[in-house]
């Protein structure tokens, strides 16, 4: 990666060699740019994350990351063991020895980040990385697919290979393979899986790129849903924006249920009464803002009028549905709840850091906001100091004062009926914290498909973000370890998302139909009940 000094170094070479020689002959000037474009490649400076890039700037990135990770990440340690940890960092050190180029490099660290189990990991590209594979114009999987009933299918319409049928192997690798290998690009709390599906649906193509490099043509090996013949089919590339072209458009689309039809797709919540005993929340974001906002008020007001309503219609049965809910902001989650539970609660049980000075700070992302910036460290400093002040074993852990730890009562409107919990694998952060608490509850009964967030807890709060010096790649993870304010039970895993009482998927015909799988399971269970 080529940093401010190496831009002036190479700017003043280019007008000493050509500058003072404009009348040498066109092989001299040609032998000139060879040189420094050697210098800018072999030398380490790629120039896309194709190019070469040097083993011993990897190096230097390496030891940088892996004190970031010891020094900064609470969350390292909490789904693995040290002795695993170690032994990836002596994984990656063997890549490293047989890696060659940026690309090498990225994915090596993807695969660390992705290790330790988090969901609020994130691995990024430079921006002008980014900027230069959206520009490409040729090397990706033409089409989107789609977990569904154990197989992966193909999710769009019109297409040289038909919508629905499954894919046996890709260029002579079987789809399971090409699926594991993509695993590392979307990081999930713990040992999930089912979170990573979400991810590689929406950027297979940029994943496969990442990982096989760019492919001139695909081979497909697919099968029909009406035969056990496999077929195969040679498909040309497309370019970066023509791939998420066709994943915009494609073939799943919301729900054809009644309950839908006057749903506006970018609603953040709503509520329906759909007969005389049930009713059903949504909730597709937390992300309504903070306690001063007047979108937060306006959130109150809405928990409050419906929730006064369920009452005074006595209904039975409500059904949530948060499976779109990949997150949000404070206090929008434990609000909720309180409006779903009859017990005193606490948004976490604890929650701590593993520093009390932010480390390695010449290293951080100079994007982040102003009071993390050199100037007003101190202060920042001395807030965390504030925030973590009890320290044992190495641990910071928070003040019993702050907003987190807060005793919280339940609603007086408080519903006591039977609770019907949807959740889906793209539920998140503080939509997991929400939907784990949820699931406590005893009058609860939990639909779906596991979630990509943590049951008992999670990495959460406050983002931290640093800058490898060398390959300019960022490494983003949250610092506060939070144990969750939840019961404990038979089903739940500590290292696994939240596990549905009754695991139930989109059907096939369904994915076909457009049907609400979960829903219509849901609505059928409530009648059974009733009866």
């Amino acid at each position: 990666m080529r940093n401010a000094q190496s831009d002036k170094l190479a700017e003043q070479t280019v007008y000493i060699y050509v500058g003072n020689h404009e009348n040498e002959s066109n092989r001299m000037i040609k032998t000139i740019f060879t040189f420094l474009f050697s210098i800018l490649t072999i030398g380490g400076f790629a120039q896309s994350i194709d190019d070469p890039f040097s083993q011993k700037k990897m190096k230097k990135d390496f030891k940088i990351f892996k004190e970031i990770r010891i020094q900064a990440n609470s969350g390292l340690y909490k789904y693995r063991t040290k002795e695993q940890i170690d032994s990836t960092y002596h994984w990656a050190d063997q890549q490293i020895e047989k890696s060659s180029t940026y690309l090498d490099f990225y994915n090596i660290i993807c695969q660390l980040t992705d290790y330790e189990g988090s969901l609020h990991n994130n691995t990024s590209l430079p921006k002008k990385y980014a900027k230069r594979l959206r520009e490409e114009n040729e090397g990706y999987f033409p089409y989107p697919i789609k977990w569904i009933d154990g197989k992966w299918l193909i999710n769009y319409e019109n297409g040289e290979v038909p919508l629905g049928t499954e894919i046996i192997s890709i260029n002579g690798i079987p789809i399971s393979e090409v699926i594991e290998n993509l695993y590392k690009y979307y990081t999930t709390d713990g040992r999930n899986i089912t979170g990573k599906r979400i991810g590689i649906r929406t950027h297979f193509a940029k994943y496969f790129r990442f990982h096989y490099g760019q492919q001139q043509n695909f081979n497909v090996v697919f099968k029909r849903a009406s035969s056990n013949e496999t077929e195969t089919k040679s498909l040309q590339s497309v370019s970066y924006k023509a791939y998420y072209q066709h994943f915009h458009s494609r073939y799943s689309k919301p729900y054809d249920h009644d309950y839908y039809k006057d749903l506006n797709e970018n609603q953040k919540y709503r509520y329906k009464q759909i007969d005389a005993s049930t009713g059903v929340l949504t909730i597709n974001t937390f992300a309504m803002g903070s306690e001063t906002t007047q979108e937060h008020k306006n959130y109150l007001a809405f928990l409050d009028s419906t929730f006064a309503d369920i009452k005074a219609q006595k209904l039975k049965n409500l059904v949530v549905d948060v499976r779109q809910c990949g997150g949000g902001t404070d206090p929008n989650d434990v609000v909720t709840y309180s409006y779903l539970t009859q017990r005193k609660f606490q948004e976490s049980k604890q929650v701590w850091i593993s520093f009390n000075k932010i480390p390695l700070l010449k290293h951080f992302d100079s994007s982040v906001p102003k009071f993390l910036r050199p100037l007003g460290v101190g202060k920042f400093n001395r807030d965390f100091q504030n925030r973590f002040p009890k320290e044992k074993d190495g641990k910071y852990y928070i003040s019993d004062e702050e907003n987190e730890m807060k005793i919280r009562e339940p609603n007086e409107n408080a519903f006591t009926g039977n609770i019907y919990l949807l959740i889906s694998p793209a539920v998140a952060s503080a939509g997991s914290l929400f939907a784990a608490m949820v699931a406590g509850n005893k009058n609860t009964t939990v639909i779906g498909e596991e979630t990509m967030g943590g049951y008992y807890g999670h990495n959460g709060h406050i983002s931290f973000g640093y800058v490898l010096p060398k390959s300019k790649i960022i490494t983003d993870f949250s610092i506060d370890n939070i144990e969750q304010d939840v019961p404990e039970k038979d089903n739940q895993s500590y290292d696994r998302g939240i596990i549905p009482d009754l695991e139930v998927s989109q059907t096939y015909q369904d994915f076909l139909a457009h049907r609400d799988t979960q829903m219509a399971f849901t609505l059928q269970l409530i009648e059974t009940n009733e009866k």
